[in-house]
């Protein structure tokens, strides 16, 4: 588990490198290519992406023509879809152009975050506005509001920040720790909502580099290409766009919990605990890491004894410090009633959301509530994803941990009733760096990402109602269609007619590399 061991794809790579072959060609055009992208998205940011009532930026002229004239929406919604999709293309491209997955393709990798990140820096927060109820919760302890207990409903103006409307009287469902960081940030910037926003940014960008650096380590661990994992996790647009471009706090929590889980294999067990604990004091959805740490603790010949001790010291010291950090903030637990918000909302893509729906669509045209038998789906998907983390945890062998780790997750997040795009971005380094085979495994992949990329630029627009002409409206129903097909048909360009990308979407002819047990 913790000696790392010779991949498939790096003796293919050594084998291609004795024969003096480049590691790649030149990286040039799909760096710039993907720039271009990112700052199209910037651009089109400007038009659609999601400001405060209160910012200063509405009253500037060329922010009032983006976002108020008709012909200003439609450039920032062809912008928007054109360089999300160029960013796939890009990285489709950055991917393909390697032959040897070494120090060169680890250096194209890096200038790729960089490139198209740093755009996404200044962008007007994209696909989502959570930012914004960030601000809102930050400025409920500057004034003296217990967060888990009040929503932003209790302070004055708290439409004008700018947050959805779920948050109005929703409990926080956040960690101890990232309360401090809401708090710190509105204090220091006097509820300015720009400046806020590039706080936050930064904090999810200390989470990008965390990622950047232990996606690596964590790989070689598993004798998988560690270049290969990093341009799979770090320069992938899905989770430049959502931990960048939307500003998730999930950012912050992944990359804790990635440098956590690899203290813990690595016999570091105390600071690993520590990190993790920490991305738990971020979101809680981490608490899954615990038991597996527990293990990764324990050893490899450990009996059923030692595995309860273990787990039992593991729960022990997370839950000292969580309690810990909830004395010093005064608010407790209050957390875990927060956990509970989103579960009784579901989306269609989402398997078990799609089968409540269903249930509860038969059940109305029987005259009957189908929130109850959908609830009962929800129920289900809940108990069965219980079941699976169980399963991983006590059975499986202990070369696997981090895999069964990553099962559990990806139970925990594809059983659920809603699944976001950046609860997918969970879930992608730690595939990468247990392994995605260059076979099904890695086209569903790519597939996943185009489609979440294409959703995310037609699924949250600020787009006013009142562009609503006689000849030419766009409103947001319209503005949404609008960026859904510019993004359809760009994807259904790379899948089936773009002479390069178009292979990598069919049969692979070459040997499969990067094979994880199963």
């Amino acid at each position: 588990m913790t000696a790392p061991l010779p991949a498939a794809g790096e003796l293919a790579a050594a084998a291609t490198a004795g024969a003096g072959t480049a590691g790649m060609d030149n990286p040039r055009f799909p760096l710039l290519a993907g720039f271009i992208g990112s700052m199209f998205l910037l651009v089109g940011s400007l038009g659609v992406g999601w400001l405060a009532p209160v910012s200063e930026l509405r009253r500037m002229p060329l922010f009032i023509w983006m976002r108020a004239e008709a012909a200003g929406v439609a450039l920032s919604i062809v912008l928007l879809a054109v360089g999300a999709m160029l960013l796939v293309r890009a990285w489709l491209r950055l991917g393909q152009i390697v032959h040897v997955w070494g120090a060169e393709a680890r250096s194209a990798t890096l200038k790729a975050v960089v490139a198209w990140g740093l755009p996404m820096m200044f962008c007007v927060p994209l696909f989502s506005r959570d930012v914004y109820a960030y601000i809102g919760q930050g400025r409920l302890m500057v004034e003296g509001f217990n967060p888990y207990e009040n929503g932003i409903s209790a302070l004055s103006n708290y439409f004008q920040l700018g947050a959805d409307k779920m948050w109005t009287e929703a409990p926080v469902p956040y960690g101890q720790l990232f309360l401090w960081i809401e708090q710190l940030v509105v204090w220091s910037t006097n509820v300015q909502p720009e400046a806020s926003v590039m706080l936050f940014r930064l904090v999810a960008v200390a989470g990008v580099i965390l990622c950047v650096i232990y996606v690596p380590k964590l790989a070689e661990l598993h004798g998988i290409n560690p270049h290969r994992a990093l341009w799979l996790t770090a320069a992938n647009p899905l989770f430049l766009t959502n931990f960048i471009a939307s500003v998730h706090n999930d950012a912050l929590m992944i990359g804790l919990a990635l440098a956590g889980l690899y203290y813990s294999a690595t016999r570091r067990a105390i600071r690993g605990i520590v990190l993790v604990t920490l991305s738990i004091a971020v979101k809680p959805i981490t608490i899954v890491f615990l038991p597996f740490i527990g293990l990764l603790w324990a050893g490899r010949e450990a009996g059923w004894a030692r595995k309860f001790v273990f787990w039992a010291l593991t729960g022990g010291l997370s839950l000292a410090l969580l309690t810990l950090m909830a004395l010093v903030n005064g608010f407790g637990f209050g957390w875990i009633s927060g956990l509970s918000a989103p579960g009784s909302i579901s989306i269609w893509y989402a398997p078990v959301g799609l089968i409540g729906m269903v249930v509860a669509s038969l059940a109305n045209s029987f005259g009957f509530d189908g929130s109850v038998p959908a609830g009962w789906v929800f129920n289900a998907g809940k108990l069965l994803a219980v079941a699976v983390v169980c399963w991983q945890i006590f059975r499986g062998d202990y070369d696997r941990l981090m895999r069964r780790l990553t099962l559990a997750l990806a139970a925990v997040v594809l059983l659920a009733p809603i699944i976001q795009a950046w609860y997918v971005v969970w879930l992608i380094p730690l595939f990468a760096v247990t392994g995605i085979r260059n076979d099904w495994q890695v086209k569903a992949l790519y597939f996943v990402v185009s489609f979440f990329m294409i959703y995310a630029i037609s699924d949250q627009l600020e787009v006013f109602p009142y562009l609503q002409t006689e000849d030419l409206g766009f409103a947001l129903a319209l503005a949404r269609v609008a960026a859904a097909v510019t993004g359809l048909l760009f994807g259904l360009y790379l899948i089936f007619w773009d002479p390069q990308t178009k292979r990598l979407f069919r049969k692979a002819g070459g040997p499969v590399v990067e094979r994880p047990v199963i």
